[in-house]
This record gives structure tokens, sequence and C-alpha cells, in this order.
């Protein structure tokens, strides 16, 4: 590489060229990594501001208009819409910024050395960065502008947060049932045990709570089928009467497939398939979990009620159970 005397009137660390360095040949001279669209043209440049400044309005009337959909209740197309003119605006503002009020022509730097950094080319990318950011430094009504819409915009992505519903808490660990719970049919008529026959199976809710979404249950009788529980569910039955959450604990569809032969419940979604003999335990398909058994007995005046609720929450697992 042949190498020429710099101009002193040129800065050449701009271009990663020492002061007391020769300048490459391969750097023209006369550059200016500073320049910008409408550098020496106020009129343009405040046009550009007032671009800027109307993409940016789009922007906070859309998400003011946001606000209103949301608290109205406005339909999904009319907030897809906002949203749709919030981003546009702030997409195209910060292009405009980008293209009219910071440095944008193309320079050619030294290639430099090929061992660690001086500290000329660490202070030449500092400088680099500075002159990005002067330009925006000039223009106060414009960072204004941006701190309303960012106001706004944030506040308005609230609004689909809130829309989610309230927490859960401990909500997704309890039903409806619970001691004393009469089991009825989908029309609240409460139930017997001679009602359902051998090998019968029925949906049962608690007694006026049809609409608890956790609450839909299997009430099976397994007739001369053996039932092998657990010491802890002893008693949990109503002679060959048995009861369990209908609620797939992989995805959540109705578990209500019932095989007579196998004594098998079936989730129709994905195949999860519980052995009913065995606690519910799943024996094919992704389900992780058994189905809850509800336990079960009779009142005083001969109805089928839950002794107590499910011993563990229903349905797949969530953020804090697995």
């Amino acid at each position: 590489m042949s190498y020429t005397e710099p101009d002193p009137t040129e800065n050449p660390r701009h271009f990663g060229i020492e002061p007391d360095e020769p300048w490459p040949d391969d750097v023209p001279h006369g550059q200016d990594d500073s320049h910008w669209r409408y550098e020496g043209d106020p009129r343009g440049a405040r046009r550009a501001e007032l671009r800027i400044a109307f993409c940016w309005s789009l922007t906070l009337l859309a998400c003011i208009g946001l606000t209103w959909a949301y608290v109205d209740g406005a339909q999904n197309q009319a907030e897809g819409a906002l949203w749709a003119v919030a981003f546009l605006g702030l997409g195209v503002g910060f292009v405009l910024w980008a293209r009219d009020m910071l440095p944008g022509n193309e320079v050619i730097a030294s290639r430099g050395h090929h061992h660690v950094c001086p500290p000329g080319d660490r202070h030449a990318v500092v400088e680099s960065l500075s002159r990005g950011v002067e330009p925006m430094a000039r223009r106060p009504f414009l960072f204004k502008m941006l701190g309303a819409v960012g106001g706004v915009f944030g506040l308005a992505v609230l609004f689909p947060l809130a829309s989610l519903g309230d927490r859960p808490h401990e909500n997704l660990y309890h039903t409806k049932w619970g001691r004393g719970v009469r089991l009825t049919t989908e029309d609240g008529k409460p139930i017997r045990p001679g009602d359902l026959p051998p090998n019968g199976i029925l949906t049962v809710f608690p007694n006026g709570d049809l609409e608890d979404a956790l609450s839909p249950s299997l009430l099976i009788n397994i007739g001369n089928a053996q039932f092998h529980g657990s010491p802890s569910t002893v008693g949990w039955n109503v002679g060959s009467l048995y009861a369990f959450s209908k609620i797939c604990t992989h995805a959540g569809c109705p578990a209500s497939l019932y095989n007579v032969q196998t004594h098998q419940l079936i989730c129709p979604c994905h195949q999860s398939t519980f052995d009913v003999l065995e606690e519910c335990k799943p024996v094919f398909g992704p389900a992780p979990r058994s189905l809850p058994q509800l336990p079960l007995a009779v009142d005083s005046e001969g109805y089928l009620v839950s002794q107590s609720d499910y011993h563990e929450a229903v349905g797949p697992g969530f953020w804090n159970r697995g």
C-alpha cells in the first residue's frame, strides 16, 4: 500500500487514521461522514420534522382510540385496525427520522491494522456514534413528541393485558364440589345410586353450579369389575359407583368415551386413554397424570353427594403445578 500526505484541514480520525499517520491511498480525500440530508436547509429540516411529527400523531391518536375501544368493548376488527395504524405511524416516523435527520452518506474508512485497536480507533468509533446522536439532540420537539407517543402507546399496551382477566391465584386448585354437594344431571336433577345401571356412565355437575368449567365429572358404574385403588382412596366410592374428573390432564378436552369391555376412558382430542379400574391412570397417549377421583357418599335422602372437593387440581398442568 502506498501513502500520500494527509490534508491538514481534514480530521483523519473519522476514517480510522491517526493524525500523525500518512494518508493511505485507498481512502478518498474530502469525505464528510457528518453530512445529513437537510444540512444547510432549515426549511427542509422543518418540513421533515413535521412529517415525522404527523406520523407519530397518527400513532398517538390510534393509541387513544385503542384505549377507548378496550373500555367500550369495541369489535376486534376495530382494535386490530387501530393497532395497525399505531405501529405503522411509529415505524414510518422512525424511518423518516433515520433518512432525513441522521448522517446517511457512505464513506470509506481505512482497514487499519490487524492487531488490537489503538486508542485512536476506539475514539473514532465514539465520535461516529456521537454524530448519530447529535442531530437527534438538536430536535427537542421530536423528542417531546416521541415521549408523549411512548407514554400513550405503553398505556394502550396495558389494556390487552388487563383483558386477559383476573389472576387465578388458587382458583385452579378448587372446583365447586365440596362436602355434601349433590351430584346432578345437566338438567339439574339429583341422582340416586340406583339411577345408573352397571357399565353406565353419566356426566354430573355440582348442584347449582352447572356452568363451572372445572367441575364436570364422570359418574361410572363399573359393575362387577374389580377396582384397584390406593389406601388413601378407600371409601370414596358408593358400591360400584366411582366418579372422576371429565377434564383430560393433557389439553383439557372432555375425556368421555367409555370402552365398556376394557373399562377405559378415551379422550377424543389426542387419544389419551385412562384405565378406570386403576384409578384412571393414563395407559396410552400424551396425558401425563391420572384423572382426579371425586370422593362420593349418600346423603340422608338417598342422593349421591361429594364428600369433599377434589384432592388435587383437575385438568392440564399450569405454571406452578407442572
